[in-house]
């Protein structure tokens, strides 16, 4: 028997009526494009923020040049790990897709600063993962 079915090719597919409403943001949550990559996501580091120096007082200025803050409007990386330097506690946090940098936040991403200089930025106390072991 032969199958009377027409078979559908991707390529002349026309746009569904409803996939704007379904779907408003198709790319929420992909690490592609312009905020996921490395390039121009920081603009300035927490020793360029004057309102952190008194925050971040047991930080030398060489320190904090090595703590890169994300741009207003950067997309984090779903799944990495962050902090928000605004946020008195500085607990970390894991991203997802959906966001991004806003004016009132000072993201530092874990994966561009080295883990004693992360370790003290979360409040860590054990010698041992400060390296300062005797």
């Amino acid at each position: 028997m032969v199958s009377s079915q027409k078979s559908g090719n991707s390529n002349d597919q026309q746009p569904d009526q409803w996939q704007k409403d379904l779907n408003p943001n198709p790319m929420a949550g992909q690490n592609i494009g312009v905020e996921a990559n490395e390039i121009d996501r920081y603009d300035q580091t927490a020793e360029d923020l004057k309102e952190l120096h008194d925050r971040l007082d047991q930080f030398t200025n060489a320190e904090l040049k090595q703590i890169p803050i994300l741009k207003t409007g950067t997309r984090l990386k779903q799944g990495a790990v962050y902090i928000d330097l605004n946020d008195p506690s500085r607990q970390e946090f894991t991203a997802m897709g959906d966001m991004s940098a806003e004016k009132d936040n000072l993201f530092v991403p874990k994966s561009e600063v080295g883990y004693m200089l992360w370790n003290r930025l979360i409040g860590v106390e054990n010698p041992e993962r400060l390296d300062q072991s005797s």
